[in-house]
């Protein structure tokens, strides 16, 4: 009989209004005088998480953490592992790799300094590495991070390395790679590990999608979500276009449910324990 396989469950910490397709509706000038619901959106997540006694990662922003360090505390404390998600929100992609380096680096140094606890991972907001700019991973291995999640080997119109691996790798000598899961049929690879599409496609299908990664290609997934997904009465955002209007809403009152049924159907960890664990076994065993 296989051993059942543990998948990665990751939240990216941010506000609705932090959001990258709602950039050039919200000037970053604004961010401090928007309603914030991360806080009651977080306790609601550590709480499902807590129903399934699940374990998780959080790549949090660093202007999050510094708002409510009492809330990066609980999450730690709780079992989960805290990792980066930059500071600011920028995408990779918009950065001089000097801007990005302090951007991380920033981060990783807050987010250590009010948890208490080594922070091992990141992942670009948008998944925006990509082959313009793979000097990132330069910077996160110069930063001291261990591994990265931060790339969509998927086709799309803000982001995507269709023909990137699929799994782990080792993409500089200290850095590993984590890629968000993909399904691979008829010569292409389809999302199937959260976000918009897990709104969008019927449960059963992303279940099947992920059944089949965990069955045939014998492989964790990585599954994210973000804080506003569970919240029905964030505040509406006015003059956005029709495509991210619906990108950004679709379902969003179904997703409580459906993240609870994910949480049932199968087996759930923190990045680090799945992927870093197993790499160093590896490594040690070679």
């Amino acid at each position: 009989m296989l051993t059942p396989i543990t998948n990665a469950l990751t939240i990216d910490v941010e506000d609705y209004f932090q959001v990258s397709a709602f950039a050039p509706h919200i000037a970053r000038s604004e961010w401090n005088s928007r309603e914030c619901r991360v806080e009651r959106n977080i306790n609601r997540i550590l709480e499902i998480l807590a129903n399934h006694d699940t374990k998780a990662t959080f790549f949090t922003l660093g202007w999050i953490a510094e708002r409510y360090p009492q809330l990066i505390r609980q999450i730690v404390q709780q079992g989960h592992e805290l990792a980066s998600h930059g500071y600011g929100h920028e995408r990779a992609s918009d950065q001089t790799e000097d801007a990005f380096y302090s951007d991380i680096h920033l981060a990783k140094v807050l987010l250590e300094d009010l948890s208490d606890t080594e922070v091992k991972g990141y992942r670009a907001p948008s998944f925006s590495i990509g082959s313009d700019n793979l000097w990132a991973f330069d910077c996160l291995a110069r930063a001291g991070y261990r591994y990265s999640s931060s790339i969509y080997p998927i086709q799309h119109d803000h982001y995507g390395m269709p023909d990137s691996p699929r799994f782990a790798y080792e993409v500089r000598p200290t850095l590993m790679e984590v890629p968000i899961t993909t399904l691979r049929m008829f010569g292409r690879n389809f999302p199937s590990s959260g976000g918009g599409y897990f709104r969008l496609l019927p449960y059963a299908l992303s279940r099947w999608m992920l059944n089949r990664v965990n069955a045939q290609d014998r492989e964790s997934g990585v599954f994210y979500f973000h804080p506003w997904e569970i919240d029905t009465e964030q505040p509406r955002i006015e003059g956005i276009g029709a495509k991210t209007r619906f990108r950004h809403y679709v379902n969003i009152s179904r997703m409580d449910g459906r993240l609870n049924q994910l949480l049932s159907d199968f087996n759930w960890g923190r990045m680090d324990q799945i992927f870093l664990d197993r790499f160093t076994k590896h490594v040690a065993v070679v």
